[in-house]
């Protein structure tokens, strides 16, 4: 029998690493370890944020939680994973969730963002009204994109110019588990990532994912692209609220290397198509490339935005290289939340 519900850790609970909410999300999950009857949980929102301004990718914090048997051990692993916190991004995601005003270096960076030159200029910003996406032309350093490939090439035993050593076996497809690594937070700390976003949201005071890498191999006889195909991330609960997704090419991408593909300007018909599907059809299993779908290519350091009700994924690579991208996108913290999963 379940025990009865329990107090969780106050979002100010702090451990030893000084983090609101951590303590908070790990008494969540270890509540439920032991059977403790808990009300539907409503905070995602705040854990991602937390996890992302530590540096913590998402996914990877949840597994963990779902692992450590002690609050000392989880937050022994956040420290070991992102080779100790930075204090200033500790005090500015306590700083927000306590209602307090940012940290005064904090404050300097968005002041520099908001002085910065635009990123988009007018054709961009009507591309994204009518399209749902835009590129940002060299948003990030070569220096930190090689880095990146290497650390890639590092995590997936791969040799860039071997192609015998690009096809080890990879539970998550083309995706690749690495969240941590000085050229990853090169990326997203990149000023013109940063204005090109906070054009879109109308705001320089975002908070920057930590989201993982990507290594998409060309197809062979012994290896057919594993997908993601055209998917949509969010609840087609109508109406989808503004929201965006990024990816950085971190090498010369053409359309047959595995590019982006998404569908154009979706955003505005998604309502009407999904009112038109037959009753009791998935919307998700729909042929979404039938609606429309273009390959993005880049160059590398190129980074493309797109609206999150586009659907959108990557695609089977026919070229001689593999695709090598990072995912990074920004977000306020007062975005609005799509409620239900549908």
């Amino acid at each position: 029998m379940s025990e009865p519900a329990a107090d969780l850790a106050a979002p100010d609970d702090l451990g030893r690493l000084g983090v609101w909410r951590l303590k908070r999300m790990w008494s969540y999950t270890d509540a439920l370890r032991r059977g403790v009857r808990l009300p539907p949980y409503t905070e995602v929102r705040a854990d991602h944020l937390v996890l992302d301004a530590i540096g913590v990718g998402f996914e990877q914090g949840l597994v963990q939680l779902g692992r450590v048997s002690s609050f000392d051990a989880f937050e022994d692993w956040v420290e070991t994973i992102t080779g100790g916190l930075d204090p200033e991004r500790v005090a500015r995601v306590n700083a927000a969730l306590a209602g307090d005003p940012p940290p005064p270096a904090t404050a300097r960076e968005l002041a520099r963002i908001d002085a910065m030159d635009p990123v988009l200029d007018e054709a961009d910003l009507r591309q994204w009204d009518e399209l749902g996406y835009v590129v940002v032309r060299d948003a990030v350093a070569e220096a930190d994109r090689e880095a990146a490939v290497d650390a890639i090439c590092e995590q997936r035993g791969a040799d860039r110019d071997d192609p015998d050593t690009w096809y080890a076996p990879n539970d998550h497809g083309i995706m690749v588990q690495l969240f941590q690594h000085p050229a990853l937070d090169a990326n997203r700390r990149s000023p013109r990532i940063h204005k090109a976003f906070a054009q879109l949201w109308g705001t320089s005071d975002l908070w920057v994912s930590t989201d993982r890498v990507g290594f998409n191999p060309p197809e062979r006889p012994d290896h057919r692209f594993p997908g993601p195909d055209l998917h949509i991330d969010v609840s087609l609960q109508q109406p989808i609220p503004f929201g965006t997704q990024g990816i950085v090419y971190l090498t010369d991408t053409d359309p047959e290397q595995g590019a982006l593909t998404l569908v154009p300007g979706f955003q505005h018909r998604i309502g009407a198509w999904l009112a038109a599907l037959p009753a009791g059809v998935d919307p998700r299993r729909q042929p979404f490339h039938d609606l429309g779908s273009v390959a993005v290519p880049g160059r590398a350091g190129d980074c493309v935005i797109w609206h999150q009700a586009l659907p959108h994924g990557s695609r089977p690579n026919r070229s001689t290289r593999p695709r090598y991208v990072h995912y990074v996108n920004r977000y306020p913290i007062d975005y609005e939340e799509h409620p239900g999963w549908i």
